[in-house]
């Protein structure tokens, strides 16, 4: 057993674990949803940091579970970026956990919104408009709305 019964930290302790066992969480996440129950600061800062030495609670493999489950869901870069940093993931981690995956995004982007929307020309500007932000809204650059918007003509 990590603590003992008599330690004042047991219930922020016991509480990390039943949110960690569910998902991974960030550490951001983590300390937002421990502090929400209104848990000691110092009891919160002392669970984390165990948790990071027994390596149960680790940012980078969080961002890597989730970048994995955005491509799965056909979101874009620049969405999962921002979602991760949100979360309370650093940057470097994000960059790292992106290129780990080795996904090609124009083609996710072709793929997206090919799903939604078929294929065939667009000679309406209002449609192409709407489908253009459809992409942006799912995290994709302008290079790779371009690149799906005109593939799906062929």
């Amino acid at each position: 057993m990590l603590f003992e019964p008599s330690n004042p930290d047991q219930p922020v302790w016991d509480c990390a674990l039943r949110l960690l066992s569910r998902r991974d969480h960030s550490r951001r996440e983590l300390e937002q949803k421990l502090r929400q129950r209104q848990f000691d600061e110092d009891a919160i800062v002392r669970t984390l940091n165990k948790l990071e030495q027994q390596q149960w609670l680790q940012d980078a493999r969080f961002a890597q579970v989730q970048v994995r489950q955005h491509i799965y869901k056909k979101h874009g870069p620049l969405r999962i970026r921002t979602e991760l940093q949100h979360k309370g993931v650093a940057a470097e981690e994000i960059a790292t956990a992106l290129e780990q995956q080795d996904t090609d995004w124009f083609e996710l982007a072709r793929e997206c919104y090919l799903g939604r929307f078929g294929e065939g020309p667009v000679t309406d500007f209002k449609e192409r408009a709407k489908r253009m932000r459809y992409l942006q809204a799912r995290g994709f650059a302008p290079d790779h709305i371009r690149y799906a918007l005109e593939s799906s003509k062929e």
